[in-house]
């Protein structure tokens, strides 16, 4: 199954002091579950934000295992770094910073169940 997600509120509305706009859709990427488990919600936030906003997946949405989903920005979004943060459905998360998401077109997830970490392959 394939949703198509739109970064909602503030997350993809933000300027961030001192970088250069970014045209339209030049953050967009794909998302890949490839970690055994279901993700319940995903966040985005620029790095120098103390907060995640909301779920960008929406009430009731989820990334079931194997599943991928496009993350498309507003044209308004400003910026290519950007922090991403997944919940899963035990409510752990996993969190990455400081994503150059001009240059990533897709970020998959995989899980380590020896060492409990997951990890993001960009390409």
């Amino acid at each position: 199954m394939r949703n198509k997600l739109i970064a909602l509120g503030a997350v993809a509305t933000l300027a961030f002091a001192g970088a250069g706009a970014a045209s339209a859709a030049d953050q967009d990427f794909t998302l890949r579950n490839r970690t055994g488990y279901q993700i319940d919600d995903v966040y985005l936030s620029k790095p120098s934000q103390s907060s995640w906003g909301p779920d960008i997946m929406g009430r009731g949405n989820v990334l079931e295992d194997g599943d991928s989903t496009e993350i498309t920005f507003r044209e308004s979004a400003r910026g290519c770094r950007w922090d991403l943060k997944v919940k899963y459905h035990d409510d752990t998360t996993a969190e990455w910073s400081n994503l150059n998401l001009c240059e990533i077109e897709k970020i998959t997830l995989h899980y380590d169940r020896k060492s409990g970490v997951t990890r993001a392959s960009l390409d």
